[in-house]
């Protein structure tokens, strides 16, 4: 942490950012590329391969998703492949460059509803990579390696830099966005961490940092989302366009302009490039190691690509991995896979020593880690609206495995727990559910969706009266379960007392099927379901298959035509990280916030 100015220093065993299985999967496909390219090369000096073919006749033509940022360096390495007559057994590799969010082709990716027409995605980041998975319904993806890197930084005009000391002076994330706001010295941005890698790295970060300060950090970690999100932008794009446009005293004095924003090194080294020396960035590289934008290569859908395809797009890889390529992406901004800094590239971007651009990455924050921040994002911003359906069939009696506890009992105990997480702004309402549980009916409403910070009748807050109701709930002695007439009724509830700006869900716990023969069936749901959803006015369900007998296909299939999803928990005290996960894969995609 104490060498600022010495690139050999920067680590290369892969930086963190990278599971060890993606390097594995990349190694065999490159050598599988490189014997193949080796043996189309013997073939045509011995005469076997005919190229008399133009390379408009032969070509094989892919499609490649690109991250904006990287788009353009990636862009000139296909057309100087297709003006060297790039060839894969014999054939051209005709390569279309496409610029499109990630999040946008992870939401695609995961929702599968059709076939894409590309057969190479990268992104700017791992963290998408999941994202795509989706719940069962995605279209598969093959992960390969990395072809560049670029840390994820604080970017600053000149003024508000020298405000905070630089280059001179060095702090840690949790440091750095303390000064940043204090006492509204620096008005910063950040793009929506729902939609961008660098807003979701560097406020996981933040909140790692914050952990190592002690005290209430996640008191702190919500202070600056909630900071952040006064001056949010939807993308990283957008957010550039927030700084000062030049140089004057009246961009530069605009309040309505941003003087720092979180973003990744070559957004600022593409920024400073296209400036003025009065609108160019200064850059903070925290002390505690800045995240790496990773630009996983991946392929799409591979099993339906021909062999030509699936072959050349392995050429292509491998061609952005030579010499020649890496340097067109060194020229457009960014490191090298390992990280290593290029002082040249730093000094461009706005990077000066001492500031510890060579420090080695702080270790890539889990999957765990970046939902939970994604969740605190997406409830600590935006205000949720939930309505908790409970199952209370006579089944939730029955001990978990290795607890001397009922399911019921367990997820009492979990839903009050995941109650902690919400904020007063948000609204929870609670109902429960088994076969006739209320005269004909399903189900029963027994408290009011309202504010969690809100007074409640004798005494205490609505948060007091919740968390009192589901520590009184109980199975229903040889009660079943009642679920789609429970669904399609809490369903329009929620869509009745819909609120404007709020995240808006039904999240459903149930540990069976349906049992209830009087019901409306399944498929009479679904079709009701997809006849009222609303795009205006988005409820989506979030369905939570609770122990070994639930079906989660059967949420899944439900759950889905409303925006929602299904998932599956073998342990009822899962239950509090998978709510946040599923609202904040809802809110990612859109569903549960009309505008």
């Amino acid at each position: 942490m104490g060498r600022h100015s010495l690139p050999d220093d920067y680590a290369t065993d892969g930086s963190g950012d990278r599971p060890p299985r993606r390097r594995r999967t990349v190694a065999i496909a490159t050598m599988l590329v490189l014997a193949v390219a080796a043996g189309t090369a013997v073939a045509a000096q011995g005469g076997l391969l005919s190229f008399s073919k133009s390379c408009e006749e032969t070509a094989v033509h892919l499609s490649m998703m690109t991250s904006p940022d990287i788009a353009p360096a990636v862009r000139a390495v296909a057309d100087k492949a297709r003006k060297d007559n790039l060839r894969s057994d014999g054939h051209c590799v005709d390569v279309d460059v496409v610029a499109r969010d990630s999040y946008k082709v992870a939401d695609a990716l995961a929702r599968g509803t059709r076939a894409p027409d590309y057969q190479m995605w990268l992104p700017d980041s791992d963290l998408w990579l999941n994202r795509a998975k989706g719940l069962g319904d995605a279209i598969p993806i093959t992960p390969g390696d990395s072809v560049a890197s670029s840390p994820v930084t604080l970017a600053m005009v000149p003024s508000a830099a020298k405000s905070l000391g630089w280059p001179e002076k060095k702090y840690s994330w949790a440091e750095l966005t303390a000064a940043a706001v204090e006492s509204d010295k620096v008005r910063l941005g950040s793009a929506d961490p729902a939609r961008s890698a660098t807003g979701l790295l560097a406020l996981t970060s933040i909140g790692i940092s914050s952990d190592k300060l002690g005290g209430d950090s996640d008191t702190r970690a919500a202070a600056t989302a909630k900071l952040l999100a006064q001056r949010m932008s939807d993308g990283d794009t957008q957010v550039v366009e927030t700084l000062p446009q030049d140089g004057s005293g009246a961009e530069q004095g605009n309040p309505a302009r941003n003087q720092a924003v979180l973003l990744s090194e070559q957004a600022a080294f593409a920024h400073n490039a296209e400036s003025t020396d009065g609108s160019k960035l200064d850059l903070f590289y925290p002390k505690d190691g800045a995240p790496l934008l990773d630009y996983p290569f991946t392929l799409v859908n591979e099993d339906e690509q021909t062999t030509d395809e699936s072959r050349a797009a392995l050429r292509f890889m491998t061609l952005l991995s030579e010499d020649a390529s890496q340097r067109t992406l060194q020229e457009h901004g960014f490191r090298t896979v390992d990280g290593t800094a290029d002082e040249t590239l730093v000094a461009s971007a706005g990077g000066k020593s001492p500031q510890p651009y060579a420090t080695s990455p702080g270790a890539a924050p889990s999957d765990e880690m970046l939902q939970e921040t994604l969740g605190m994002w997406t409830i600590t911003v935006q205000s949720a609206r939930l309505t908790t359906v409970v199952d209370a069939s006579g089944s939730m009696a029955t001990i978990v495995p290795g607890r001397n506890q009922s399911r019921m009992d367990v997820t009492k105990a979990s839903l009050i727990q995941a109650l902690n997480q919400f904020t007063p702004n948000d609204e929870i309402g609670l109902w429960e559910f088994a076969t006739t549980l209320d005269g004909d009916k399903d189900y029963r409403r027994l408290v009011e969706t309202s504010r969690l910070g809100d007074a409640a009748k004798g005494g205490g807050t609505h948060r007091d009266r919740l968390a009192a109701a589901f520590a009184s709930l109980k199975p229903v002695p040889d009660g079943a379960t009642g679920l789609y007439d429970t669904a399609l009724a809490a369903y329009k509830e929620a869509q009745r007392t819909y609120v404007k700006g709020k995240f808006n869900a039904v999240v459903i716990l149930t540990d069976g099927s349906n049992q209830d023969d009087r019901s409306i069936s399944r498929s009479a749901l679904i079709a009701e379901l997809k006849k009222i959803t609303d795009p205006d006015r988005p409820v989506p369900l979030l369905g939570i298959a609770v122990g070994p007998d639930a079906d989660r296909e059967e949420v899944n299939e439900i759950a889905k035509v409303t925006g929602g999803g299904g998932y599956q928990v073998s342990d009822p005290a899962e239950i509090q990280a998978v709510i946040l996960q599923a609202v904040m894969t809802a809110g990612q995609s859109g569903g549960g916030a009309g505008e």
